[in-house]
Parts: C-alpha cells; sequence; structure tokens
C-alpha cells in the first residue's frame, strides 16, 4: 500500500489520511459523509510523505455534474506545496450541493462531501492561487462599490421632502396672511407616494423626481 501525503482535518472530524479513491498516482479523493456537517477543512502534507518542490497539492471541492454535465464539477479552493505545508480552506455554500447530490465524483459521492487533492506542477497552481486571489479581491471591490452608492439618509430625506412639495405646492392657498395646503392634499400625496414606494422601491435612490 502507498505511503499517505495528506492529513485532512474537517472540522467536528477525526484526522483522515487513507483517501476514499486514488483515480491516479497523483489524483486523490476524500469522501465524507453529510451526518455532521462542516465549512471548513485542514489540508496538510503528513510528515514523513515523500516530497518534489517541482509539485504541489491543489485542492478541490467535488460536486455532482450540473445538469446536461457529465463530469462532476471541481471548485478549485487553494493549494499547499513549497514554503506552506498546510492550509484551512472555506467550502462554502457549494458544500450542501455536494452533500445533496447523487453519484459525484466518480462514485465517490453518495451524498457525501467530496475533496479532491491533486499533485501538479507547483507553477500551475501558483497561478490558479493568484486568479483565485484576483476574484476574491474583485468581489470585494464591487461589493464595497455598491454600498459607496447608495444615497445617504440625508440624501433620501432630501428626495422625500422634494417629492411632498412638488406635489402639495399645486394645492396652496392663502388663510389670511398663512400659506396653507388641505391635509386632504397631503393624504393623496402620501397614497401616491406610498404606491410608487411598493411598485417601484428603489425610485429615491436615481433621484428621478
Amino acid at each position: 500500500m502507498a505511503t499517505p501525503l495528506f492529513g485532512l482535518l474537517p472540522a467536528g472530524y477525526p484526522v483522515v489520511t487513507t483517501p476514499t479513491q486514488t483515480p491516479s498516482p497523483t489524483s486523490f479523493l476524500y469522501a465524507f459523509p453529510p451526518t455532521r456537517p462542516f465549512s471548513h477543512i485542514a489540508v496538510f502534507f503528513l510528515p514523513d510523505a515523500p516530497r518534489d518542490d517541482r509539485t504541489a497539492a491543489a485542492i478541490y471541492l467535488i460536486t455532482p455534474p450540473s445538469p446536461g454535465q457529465v463530469e462532476p464539477n471541481h471548485k478549485f479552493l487553494g493549494g499547499i506545496g513549497q514554503g506552506k505545508d498546510s492550509a484551512i480552506f472555506k467550502l462554502g455554500p457549494a458544500a450542501g450541493a455536494a452533500a445533496g447530490g447523487g453519484g459525484g465524483a466518480g462514485g465517490a459521492g453518495g451524498g457525501n462531501v467530496v475533496i479532491g487533492v491533486s499533485l501538479e506542477p507547483a507553477d500551475a497552481v501558483a497561478a490558479k492561487i493568484m486568479e483565485l486571489s484576483s476574484e476574491s479581491a474583485a468581489g470585494s471591490s464591487s461589493a464595497l462599490v455598491r454600498h459607496q452608492q447608495q444615497p445617504s439618509t440625508l440624501v433620501l430625506a432630501q428626495r422625500i421632502i422634494k417629492n411632498a412639495f412638488n406635489f402639495l405646492a399645486g394645492f396652496s392657498g392663502t388663510a389670511g396672511q398663512v400659506e396653507v395646503v388641505p391635509l386632504k392634499a397631503f393624504e393623496e400625496w402620501w397614497r401616491k407616494f406610498e404606491g410608487r414606494v411598493r411598485s417601484d422601491p428603489g425610485f429615491l435612490e436615481r433621484d428621478e423626481m
């Protein structure tokens, strides 16, 4: 029996060193039953494992094929290698899909969460890690931009007042020296304003008034 290369430690589970399947000498599958869900997993090289500094281990979450696909999906989580013998990976919501699927990774699934570890050229794994980091940074930047584009409470209040003023200006009259607006006009504005908020909640953010 080949010497185990990796240890996998899902949150709440004991360490696993024996793959469930070994599709090739450089590819290993580890299936975990969904009875105790977990969202993070640590992967590390075992102390006595033979090492080649020209290669690194790419870590994947393997989920059942999407409709119309034959092969399972491989979501790249990251890698370990020279100078980084271990790492903790967050599986995310895709882990639930893995557990809820059927056949999964070539028969290793069966409703399990399946982690794949693949020995690949170190340069290729490093490039994948860089790409993954870039995608994560881009997603964070987009979320920040969307947050910054949201109008402040003061701006929203000003737009509500502007909307009310434009509507009620045509109903104003005078009572002696005082300019007044009939209560029914205010009620009519509120009815229309509330109706528009219900049908188009974002209209205040667009400042179309």
